[in-house]
């Protein structure tokens, strides 16, 4: 209600949360409701604040937390509940592991806070008998099921197991929930629809369950609903004979306490994939993670080594570090035994079919594996590497598979426009992106189109810009059929072609990119100057259209330019700057979520408790 005390930028080198290091490409950002100094990654929130008049305002991680805890609990404390059955711990006490409760409050030194539990649920030491084959029974630690109700005292006396880790629940965000009612559960306990799984685990909590010579343990269906097995050990040859049968459900492996991978081999545009999935990255703030990797002839292993990526990936966002769209990750050392994989880029699926796919709750994003070569585009100007990849593969506007082993995409940097606009060496400055901007191109026309919403970062930009030079990159235009793309040729210099959906006339085509040169002389005999560079627009003005450019930009107004020579009555082409509709594409498949409110309630409302 009050607007905070800011933290000066001096006495914050590092993030407040995370304790990153701030450097020149990595800003400070002050949350508006705390007024402390995070990196994007921690301040990536955003949340209607009344001291700002309930406009959406940048907030870090904790306080979006506290503030939606606050107003889920005055919904719920303005409706009537039913008091929690005492039988039943899974009505009161909290859905997050204690360690993970510790963790999210920024306290990582203090002790795992204690639950508690009434004592005819909890199971009597000395009693367990460890099952034959190496299988054994998936327990909570408090004796509940996984399905939420409480165990049998005799089955947990004869074929219990003891469970030293902390509780392993892993919940998944539902489908946004519409018309006050909530979703059918699906049949099948192991599919991705489910709107809250609970996954316990008897294996222990170590961060990382994959062993140096062996799978991960498989979390296995006993056939009742919601009671499962785990295999420890599982063989090569009997995860490959169930992979190759190919049955409706896919193997699920357990990687930590808190993260599963479901793996099926899948038929995907004609090639034959390995289909890697995670169930459990929402937990720590990342978007799920779907890997499509193109099978080798004869492959006899499962490529495990996506498994140790998946774990790093679940490390990195536990210390704040996320991936998004346009995102990447690279590999420090060989990767599917070829030292040449770089990374991946991750990407959110647009036109490209999901069929016959294993797809968790939205959000999630598709890991393309990219060369090492390919990795200085993936963190100067990922959307050229994309449509450079669609390209390739004939898919728009990128393909969602991935090929190893394959030839590079793009060689030695050579002559690039980037080269003026981007730091390949250094990496310490690059192409600003103002997110939502896209650039339409048509007949005669072309046009800037910029979110209102993202005034300031448009100033930004434009502050940091030279005075006679304004560029800026664009996101990728999903109301544009087709694209331009940029190939770099065996010698190295690049060319200009275009992807376009399959079967549909090309009406509109995005652009990357976009500069505004304002070197054009008022002697040259042009009002002024459009043209294609590589995947971008470029448009040379005077340098009094620049001026009225700038000004046009700080007052928020459209902008027109036309193109062409003085001499000539109609113009040969126009450019306008216009000021479009919010950019309302954040925080996707988080806000009015039902069930993920419903967690942090329950989180909240057991802290208060204890």
């Amino acid at each position: 209600e009050v607007a905070p005390v800011w933290v000066p930028d001096s006495q914050a080198p590092n993030c407040m949360k995370c304790e990153a290091r701030f450097t020149f490409t990595k800003r400070r950002h002050h949350c508006r409701a705390c007024g402390k100094v995070f990196c994007a990654a921690c301040c990536s929130m955003k949340c209607k604040l009344l001291y700002m008049d309930r406009k959406e305002a940048r907030v870090c991680v904790i306080c979006h937390l506290v503030l939606m805890n606050a107003q889920s609990l005055e919904n719920m404390l303005s409706a009537p509940s039913p008091s929690p059955n005492p039988n039943n711990p899974a009505e009161y006490c909290s859905t997050i592991p204690p360690l993970q409760q510790v963790q999210a409050s920024g306290v990582l030194n203090s002790p795992p806070p204690t639950v508690m539990v009434p004592v005819g649920v909890l199971k009597h030491p000395g009693t367990e008998v460890s099952q034959p084959r190496e299988q054994r029974r998936v327990w909570f630690a408090d004796g509940i099921l996984p399905n939420g109700e409480v165990a049998d005292a005799a089955k947990l006396t004869v074929s219990g197991t003891s469970s030293t880790g902390a509780l392993a629940v892993s919940h998944d965000p539902s489908k946004p929930i519409s018309h006050n009612t909530l979703p059918e559960e699906t049949e099948n306990t192991l599919a991705f629809s489910r709107n809250i799984t609970q996954v316990g685990s008897p294996v222990g909590s170590a961060m990382n369950l994959i062993p140096e010579d062996g799978l991960p343990p498989i979390l296995i269906s006993t056939g009742v609903k919601g009671d499962y097995t785990v295999e420890e050990k599982p063989s090569h040859i009997s995860v490959m004979q169930q992979l190759e049968d190919g049955g409706p459900d896919p193997l699920v492996f357990v990687l930590n306490a808190n993260l599963l991978s479901m793996v099926k081999i899948v038929n995907y545009v004609n090639r034959k994939c390995w289909c890697f999935t995670t169930k459990g990255m929402h937990a720590v703030g990342q978007s799920e993670i779907v890997i499509l990797l193109q099978c080798l002839p004869d492959e006899k292993c499962l490529p495990k080594d996506i498994f140790n990526h998946f774990v790093q990936l679940y490390q990195d966002a536990l210390a704040g570090n996320v991936v998004s769209n346009l995102g990447h990750s690279f590999f420090s050392q060989n990767f599917l035994n070829s030292k040449e994989h770089g990374g991946f880029l991750y990407v959110t699926p647009a036109y490209q079919s999901l069929q016959d796919l294993v797809l968790p709750t939205p959000p999630y994003l598709f890991g393309i594996l990219i060369q090492k070569w390919e990795t200085p585009w993936a963190k100067v100007f990922p959307i050229r590497l994309m449509l450079r990849l669609g390209a390739e593969y004939r898919l728009y506007p990128c393909p969602l598979f991935s090929v190893r082993f394959r030839k590079p995409l793009f060689g030695e940097t050579g002559h690039t426009i980037m080269n003026l606009l981007a730091d390949f060496r250094n990496y310490q400055y690059t192409l600003p992106v103002v997110q939502g901007l896209v650039v339409d191109m048509e007949v005669r026309k072309t046009s800037i189109k910029i979110p209102s919403n993202r005034y300031n970062e448009m100033m930004k930009a434009m502050n940091k810009s030279n005075e006679h030079v304004l560029a800026g990159g664009a996101c990728f235009n999903e109301r544009a059929d087709s694209h331009l793309v940029c190939v770099q040729n065996d010698d190295g210099n690049y060319q200009t072609q275009a992807i376009s959906i399959h079967n549909q006339p090309r009406k509109v085509t995005g652009a990357s990119f976009f500069v505004f040169s304002g070197a054009l002389k008022s002697s040259s005999g042009y009002l002024a100057k459009s043209s294609i560079v590589e995947d971008g627009v470029m448009v040379q003005i005077t340098a009094e259209n620049m001026d009225s450019l700038r000004q046009a930009l700080r007052e928020m107004k459209d902008f027109t330019i036309s193109c062409g020579k003085v001499d000539v009555e109609e113009p040969q082409e126009h450019v306008h700057i216009q000021w479009v509709d919010d950019d309302k594409n954040f925080n996707k498949g988080y806000l009015n979520n039902f069930w993920f409110y419903l967690v942090l309630l329950n989180c909240f409302t057991c802290n208060s408790e204890l």
